[in-house]
């Protein structure tokens, strides 16, 4: 199985790596675009702010790889958003895969603390990302910008209000939450999506 990671400038990358090699998988992380075209999955991970990031794709003729994938691809955290087609954060344009807005959490209550930062449920999970979960279960997230419920969400989560913690759309997977960070849970996520059907 041949697992490559989009290097960019994105602070996670190497988490993702390293949660890889604990599963036994040898990932390349890599911005060659033959090498990116030719994987057979690839996971586009992100922490970092919309617009530069955006930018940084766009010189690098990552943006039109990525939407060009036929393959299972995998966004996480801001690689999701950077999946959708408009994010708040520095308003940029993204990459259109997931026709929805990326949205800026404001705090309802006292309580409620942005970004959002710790644990948290997902649940409604559906799709073959998610084979094996049967309860609501804990993963970890980061973020300061949400993704609302769309036709496209195949898990939701609540904090202030309910948001897409995962989108599935064709080949495209992605999720709000880190995967790598998450324990056992998302070890089995990752597990599923490598174990994807190519």
């Amino acid at each position: 199985m041949n697992i490559a990671i989009v290097k960019y400038n994105a602070g996670n990358i190497y988490s993702v790596d390293h949660a890889l090699r604990r599963l036994g998988i040898n990932a390349v992380v890599t911005a060659d675009k033959e090498i990116l075209a030719k994987a057979d999955k690839v996971i586009f991970p992100g922490v970092g702010e919309a617009a530069t990031t955006m930018q940084h794709l766009k010189t690098n003729g990552l943006d039109k790889l990525i939407v060009d994938l036929k393959q299972p691809v995998l966004g996480i955290c801001l690689g999701m958003q950077l999946m959708c087609s408009h994010s708040e954060e520095g308003n940029a344009d993204c990459l259109n895969i997931f026709p929805t807005e990326v949205k800026l959490f404001h705090p309802e209550k006292h309580e409620d603390k942005v970004p959002h930062m710790g644990w948290n449920t997902i649940c409604d999970v559906k799709g073959d990302l998610y084979n094996g979960f049967t309860k609501e279960e804990f993963v970890y997230f980061v973020h300061s910008f949400y993704v609302p419920f769309n036709e496209f969400t195949i898990a939701t989560t609540d904090y202030i209000h309910p948001f897409s913690a995962s989108l599935q759309k064709d080949n495209f997977y992605a999720t709000q939450f880190h995967p790598e960070k998450s324990g056992k849970v998302g070890e089995r996520i990752l597990e599923n999506f490598i174990n994807l059907p190519l």
